[in-house]
């Protein structure tokens, strides 16, 4: 059962599409699920300006895209690249153990646009993602 804030995330999701400019982006999917999920940023002073994203996949996986935009927003690049899976998943009211894969998702493909920002911008890449994927480890 979903709690009430995924499923006000699922109805009425924010920050989707995608940001045709983007400063950084990441991709991701779960073979296993059939998820996908696409983050793109704009950065301006260190900040993330926008967020938007575009998700295939179940409700859980659109509610943690949703949140997991709204939790950065207007964020330094430091503070969201700290963001965690049990942080988008505690911020939705928990989630049903078979979907925690889904706020996994959400939190690697923000890192992943973060570290294609920080690649393209001579930064330094978050410090526990892995430098080829950008996946948080």
């Amino acid at each position: 059962m979903y709690s009430d804030k995924v499923m006000e995330h699922f109805e009425n999701p924010r920050n989707i599409g995608e940001l045709e400019d983007a400063d950084g982006v990441g991709e991701v999917g779960n073979p296993t699920c059939g998820d996908i999920m696409k983050i793109s940023i704009n950065v301006e002073d260190d900040i993330i300006q926008d967020i938007k994203f575009k998700t295939f996949g179940c409700g859980a996986a659109i509610a943690t895209s949703s949140i997991t935009t709204e939790m950065v927003k207007g964020k330094s690049i430091k503070e969201a690249q700290k963001l965690t899976n049990k942080d988008v998943a505690e911020a939705l009211g928990g989630l049903p153990p078979e979907k925690m894969h889904c706020s996994n998702l959400a939190a690697d493909a923000l890192k992943k646009a973060i570290n294609n920002y920080l690649g393209l911008n001579g930064g330094d890449m978050c410090d526990d993602c892995d430098d080829k994927s950008g996946k948080h480890q």
